[in-house]
């Protein structure tokens, strides 16, 4: 079997979408980077990502009409590899590709990540272009028929030639080469294509032999349930859900989703609860705001992606985060539940309060999370519910809680206790 990483915590970083969608340059990437070495790193916060569309020119300019302008013009190598648009990633210049931008964020001891579509770009397939290391060129591996439904730039590859592998380890040597850490490949997760399954099997073998150490990330979601075995044997994170934005609705929802999956979660095989939408989001959707989750329910979402150990990436722009943002971003202990914790579990759920439980990996301390999932300020008490009678710290405001006394909390809140 191909190595997959053992990694002792899910992966905590920053991701352009959210904020920036498909227009991210170079400028933006560093300043983000610049922030996250000088208030997030010592958290444990490494990994900047540029997503969707980095190969783009002119990407975001017809945003009223098209998220993805069709059949637009791409930046590809010879091999039909696609590489980073020039006019939005300067030092990429040359042959250089994003190896500088990767230099960029290592020398500030942070790692590098990037979103990449599931296949061979159209283009490459239509003007017949070459393959590395082989005669085959680009239409002879492409299936036309194996697309994506809500972007245009790819096909997707026959999985029965050879020549297919040999694409995917060509693109994974040239990310090797570039120093690329991490790897988010969408249209491929919830396996809408025939051919998604037999492409994440590629993935993973190609990433096995390029030589570099590189997390995968499938998207979108949701995952499948049924097949959390074959997730956890070729990628370190999958998406559970579709996108996820600033709205409660998809907040409550993800507490059934991870009950779903909270079986599934160990070191090296993270189900992905998607970005935290916090701070400003939207601009390069036409629509910059702040988040609109309220502050209880930006405590919440941390609550319940932290003790069911979700990797974490924020999706706001950095360089606006105020001291509220930062202060959920940056509490130790929470964030210590992601490396420190196992066995997450659901403990008892009805209509209005939800309360999950975990160890601590020093075989001594427990933890409690709560959640008043209610449109009203709820009192209730943990002890009657849960059977669960202890007293302990709640990690953000360091009161000290007894599950046996009576407990108010406000709507769509939560506590998170230690015990």
């Amino acid at each position: 079997m191909s190595k997959k990483l053992m990694l002792k915590k899910p992966p905590m970083g920053w991701n352009s979408y959210d904020y920036y969608d498909t227009t991210v340059n170079e400028d933006q990437i560093k300043a983000n980077a610049d922030y996250m070495a000088k208030n997030l790193k010592k958290y444990g916060w490494e990994y900047v990502v540029v997503d969707i569309e980095w190969y783009s020119y002119d990407a975001g300019t017809m945003r009223d009409k098209h998220q993805y302008i069709p059949f637009w013009k791409v930046a590809m190598d010879e091999y039909s590899r696609l590489i980073p648009c020039p006019d939005r990633f300067p030092s990429s210049v040359n042959g250089q590709g994003f190896k500088p931008l990767a230099d960029y964020v290592h020398e500030l001891g942070l790692k590098f990540g990037i979103h990449i579509m599931r296949g061979i770009p159209r283009i490459a397939a239509h003007e017949h272009t070459a393959l590395l290391g082989t005669d085959v060129k680009a239409n002879e591996i492409a299936n036309p028929y194996s697309i994506c439904y809500w972007n245009p730039d790819m096909y997707g590859v026959n999985p029965d030639m050879e020549e297919s592998q040999l694409y995917y380890n060509s693109l994974m040597d040239l990310y090797a080469e570039w120093g690329v850490d991490f790897v988010k490949c969408d249209d491929i997760c919830r396996m809408d294509a025939q051919s998604a399954k037999a492409e994440i099997e590629m993935l993973h073998k190609a990433i096995s032999q390029c030589g570099r150490d590189i997390v995968l990330s499938l998207s979108p979601g949701p995952a499948i349930v049924s097949m959390a075995d074959f997730y956890k044997e070729n990628a370190e994170m999958w998406r559970i859900t579709d996108d996820f934005w600033d709205r409660w609705e998809l907040l409550l929802n993800m507490f059934e989703r991870c009950r779903n999956w909270q079986e599934y979660v160990m070191d090296g095989s993270y189900p992905d609860c998607d970005m935290l939408p916090l701070g400003h989001l939207g601009k390069g959707f036409g629509d910059e705001r702040v988040t609109r989750f309220t502050k209880a329910e930006q405590k919440t979402m941390m609550n319940l992606w932290c003790i069911f150990r979700s990797p974490l990436m924020l999706g706001a722009e950095m360089t606006k985060l105020d001291d509220y943002t930062l202060g959920l971003l940056t509490n130790a202990n929470v964030l210590h539940l992601l490396e420190g914790s196992h066995g997450a579990r659901e403990v008892y759920a009805d209509d209005e309060v939800i309360v999950w439980t975990s160890k601590d990996n020093n075989g001594k301390d427990s933890y409690l999370a709560a959640f008043n999932i209610s449109e009203n300020d709820k009192e209730f008490n943990i002890s009657e519910l849960t059977k669960i009678d202890v007293s302990g710290t709640e990690l953000w405001s360091e009161d000290i809680i007894n599950t046996s006394k009576d407990l108010k909390l406000e709507a769509h809140g939560s506590i998170l206790i230690k015990y």
